[in-house]
């Protein structure tokens, strides 16, 4: 693996690959925060602090016996600024770490699957990732992470508290566990508002794609976890999925109902959706996502049967800013941004409908 192939490759291996529910469920995430007792914590660590917790985990993560598998480092504070907003964009690292001043690093499985990141808000954040409703599969594997760390460094620790981090909200398990849903039902029929706030009600938290302060793009949501004090890592992960499986439930009935009390109407909006996609010659990042998932609701609902389930996720990802301006290879426009970006989609389109012919 290496640094170009992450760049230049938008759609991460273990993103090709399917899960349970991937109908409505686009990826499970599980992510620990951790820090190291010797050290201050980031946000009041000096640059040679910094650099010793990097080489430190460094050591430890990319020793050629470790059992994770080969883990890469790139060093967030080489790369330039483009470079660090397709990461962000792929999801493998956050906007916080995208902007650390100095030693911020992340290392990276071979498929992007695993993410750690090193001087973040916390020394360490372990990141997993899978597709579909995974979350106990992506806690085991950071588990797995966490446990071989833990066994070679003595991590800020309270027998009260549990794990100590920078943000109080994050103290305790330090587990923030979330999946990335697909729901346009519950917001054509109007469902979505009162569905945000029973989740808040159950201590979960409703965002956008790219996290907290985003826009929920093309109808999908962010839901995860706010406690992490006071209940153990399988609750936490329990407590979730029987929320997500709830919402599963209704997006369904949603779907169906739309479908049969829409009919046509519906069936012309996928398409006209689909008819912008495949002829525009400038689109905007929010209409594309709107027009995007029109699509999907049409392939989930059988309507459009020539494109895969995934375009989705794909070109949500293949449109993204960052992502455009690297393979054109130089700094565009917003306009000429609109431009490839509807290039890209037709070309993949036209794509799909050449390989189903």
């Amino acid at each position: 693996m290496s640094l170009d192939r992450i760049m230049n490759e938008a759609i991460s291996p273990w993103m090709k690959e399917h899960g349970p529910e991937e109908d409505i469920v686009l990826s499970s995430r599980v992510r620990l925060a951790r820090n190291l007792k010797r050290y201050t914590f980031p946000a009041f660590l000096a640059e040679d602090g910094a650099l010793k917790v990097l080489h430190e985990l460094q050591g430890i993560l990319q020793d050629e016996h470790v059992k994770i598998g080969k883990l890469q480092m790139i060093r967030v504070d080489e790369l330039q600024p483009l470079q660090r907003r397709v990461l962000v964009e792929k999801h493998l690292i956050s906007p916080d770490l995208a902007a650390a001043p100095f030693a911020g690093a992340c290392l990276l499985s071979e498929n992007e699957q695993i993410s750690v990141m090193i001087n973040e808000e916390d020394h360490i954040r372990i990141q997993c990732l899978f597709p579909g409703l995974q979350l106990k599969e992506a806690l085991d594997l950071a588990n797995s992470v966490d446990d071989l760390l833990e066994s070679n460094v003595e991590y800020a620790f309270d027998e009260h508290l549990g794990y100590l981090t920078s943000c109080p909200t994050n103290v305790g398990t330090g587990l923030r566990a979330s999946v990335m849903m697909h729901l346009p039902g519950l917001v054509l029929t109007g469902q979505m508002s009162r569905i945000v706030t029973a989740i808040n009600k159950l201590g979960l938290v409703v965002r956008g794609i790219y996290g907290e302060g985003s826009d929920a793009l093309g109808n999908i949501f962010q839901i995860s976890n706010q406690t992490t004090l006071g209940k153990s890592e399988n609750d936490i992960i329990e407590d979730l999925r029987s929320v997500v499986l709830q919402i599963i439930e209704q997006e369904r009935a949603s779907r169906d109902a739309i479908a049969k009390a829409s009919g046509i109407r519906l069936e012309d909006k996928i398409y006209r959706s689909y008819g912008v996609l495949a002829n525009c010659r400038l689109i905007e990042s929010a209409e594309a996502a709107s027009c995007l998932s029109d699509v999907r609701l049409g392939i989930d609902l059988g309507y459009i049967k020539h494109l895969s389930g995934n375009i989705l996720t794909e070109l949500m990802i293949l449109t993204q800013p960052g992502i455009l301006q690297q393979y054109a290879g130089f700094p565009l426009r917003p306009e000429e941004r609109d431009q490839r970006r509807a290039s890209l989609i037709r070309e993949r389109l036209q794509f799909e409908e050449n390989k189903n012919m």
